[in-house]
Order: structure tokens, then C-alpha cells, then sequence
């Protein structure tokens, strides 16, 4: 059973996870890799919307990816997005990135040996990844700027498509944990972090919500 007070401190963390970017017009949209095929069909949205001339999808496989998305998420995601009707000269294709440090910097040389110019970077994640991908991106790719964006989902309609909120939280947690850590470590630049925010994720980890905490710092992004 969940607390209502865990519930709240969920919300917190959840609404701190996300940017709240203003959408507008960027050189590229780069989707990063996951289990969530959302974060393709985010990509053709925006794309549709003329929100970029380009998508990039960028991922290779993982534990939790391997059986859902043999061919690598990048291929997937690019596979979906071609279901939905984005022309093939449209996506490239990042297969390599094994973590969110991998996924920018591997889209970077990509699009530099296209011979893409880059400006501005519409950045496309899962909702509660949006910060760490964008302290990821501001410290690897300073250059440009960086829009944040993900699936419009509220908490509940997140834990519903999951299936499983005490995972939820603990992704939560753990996707703070990284924000705080990471920095320190040359993988993200630092952001500050509200003591409302950081009260609830002590509470939290307090309580259990602890899989997807690193267990030392020896990690990379």
C-alpha cells in the first residue's frame, strides 16, 4: 500500500523532473532510447508539427529493452516512426548509445558527419527524464541550445501505461539520485535542487523506493 504522503512526494519529484520548455523550432529532434515506444511517437508529433526537419533516434539495447526491442531501440523507434508516415530521409539512426552520455554525444558526431548543422536541439525523453537529459546535453553539447520535451502525460496516466507504481517511484528516486550525483562526476552540469524536492526524496528512499539507486558512484550517465 502507498501512503498518501508517498504519493505526494511522488507528485513533487515528477513535476521537478520536468522542464516545462516552451515547444518551438529546433535544427534536429533527438529521441532518446528506452523501453517506451512514446518517445518515437512524441518524435513524429513534433515532427509533424514542424517542430524539427530531422529526427534523430538514438539507442542501442538493454536488460530491460532486449526482448521488447531486439533490433535496438534507435531501430525501433525508427521503425514506428515510419509506420506513422515520417518519410525515411527524414530519421537517422544512433545504434550504439548505452546510456544518456552515449546517446548525446554518438548523436553529435552523427549529425557532424552528415553535415548537419545544429543550432538548437529539440531533446525527447521519457517525462521523468527530461532534467538529466537536459543537464546531460548542457554539459556535453554547451554549443546549442536545448529544448526539453516528452510525452504530455499526467503522474497517474505515466503509472497506468507502467503498470506498476511502486516502479514508477522508484524510477523517480532513482533519476534524482543521478541529478545529484552525476555532476560531481563530470557526466551533467548541476541544477538546483528545491528542499521540498529533496525532503521527499529522503522520505521516499526512507520508505523503500530504493531499486533504482546506484549503489555507489562509480557509474556513468
Amino acid at each position: 500500500m502507498i501512503s498518501a504522503q508517498a504519493w505526494a512526494d511522488t507528485r513533487r519529484l515528477w513535476d521537478y523532473h520536468q522542464m516545462g520548455h516552451t515547444l518551438r523550432p529546433c535544427s534536429v529532434a533527438i529521441g532518446l532510447g528506452s523501453h517506451d515506444l512514446g518517445v518515437a511517437e512524441t518524435a513524429v508529433d513534433l515532427y509533424k508539427r514542424g517542430m524539427a526537419p530531422l529526427l534523430v533516434f538514438t539507442g542501442a539495447t538493454s536488460p530491460t529493452t532486449r526482448e521488447r526491442m531486439p533490433r535496438g531501440e534507435a531501430v525501433h523507434y525508427r521503425e514506428r516512426a515510419l509506420e506513422l508516415g515520417v518519410p525515411d530521409s527524414a530519421v537517422l539512426v544512433e545504434p550504439r548509445a548505452r546510456n544518456t552520455g552515449e546517446n548525446i554525444r554518438f548523436s553529435r558526431e552523427l549529425l557532424e558527419e552528415a553535415g548537419v548543422d545544429v543550432s538548437s536541439v529539440l531533446l525527447i525523453s521519457k517525462p521523468y527524464e527530461e532534467r538529466r537529459a537536459y543537464a546531460t546535453a548542457r554539459k556535453l553539447w554547451p554549443a546549442v541550445e536545448i529544448v526539453s520535451a516528452s510525452s504530455p502525460m499526467t503522474l497517474e496516466e505515466y503509472v497506468d501505461s507502467i503498470g506498476d507504481a511502486r516502479l514508477v517511484i522508484d524510477m523517480l528516486v532513482g533519476a534524482l539520485q543521478r541529478l545529484l550525483i552525476y555532476p560531481a562526476q563530470g557526466f551533467m552540469i548541476s541544477q538546483s535542487v528545491p528542499d521540498d524536492v529533496l525532503d521527499s526524496y529522503d522520505r521516499l528512499r526512507h520508505e523503500g523506493f530504493t531499486s533504482r539507486l546506484l549503489v555507489t558512484d562509480q557509474s556513468s550517465a
